[in-house]
């Protein structure tokens, strides 16, 4: 469980995040809807940082963060704008997630061979040949 317990939290959140993104109304402007969004978020994480850590000091926490925590706040207004966006124009819940995922992990895969020494091995240069089929076929 310690392995895939993180696996089943992250499909199963994105099952709600898709779910929720794909429900929000129309006439609502994304950012509008994310104000609230990332107040249900910011109290959550309080919560839970308590909760897991008693006697915690959140203060002193906030003073180890770096540059990697305001750009992933960036990023993450992003994917939720974009993916908001995306079910407005008309996307399928399953269809638009499946087309960004093939293209997102052929880019991390370059990035992860470009920047951190991962390798690229005949299986995943395979795999991203499969995606690319995938998204030929989706799009058909």
């Amino acid at each position: 469980m310690e392995k895939y317990g993180p696996i089943a939290l992250i499909v199963l959140s994105n099952v709600f995040y898709h779910i929720c993104s794909k429900a929000t109304p129309t006439e609502v402007n994304p950012f509008a809807a994310l104000t609230v969004t990332y107040g249900v978020g910011a109290v959550m994480s309080g919560v839970l940082y308590y909760v897991l850590n008693p006697g915690g000091n959140l203060l002193q926490q906030y003073h180890l963060i770096n540059w990697s925590t305001l750009v992933l706040g960036l990023a993450i207004v992003g994917l939720e704008a974009g993916s908001i966006y995306m079910y407005k124009a008309g996307w399928d819940i399953g269809t638009g997630q499946l087309v960004y995922s093939a293209i997102l992990t052929v880019l991390l895969l370059l990035i992860g061979a470009l920047f951190y020494r991962e390798s690229i091995t005949a299986n995943k240069v395979l795999g991203i040949l499969i995606c690319m089929a995938g998204l030929y076929l989706i799009n058909r």
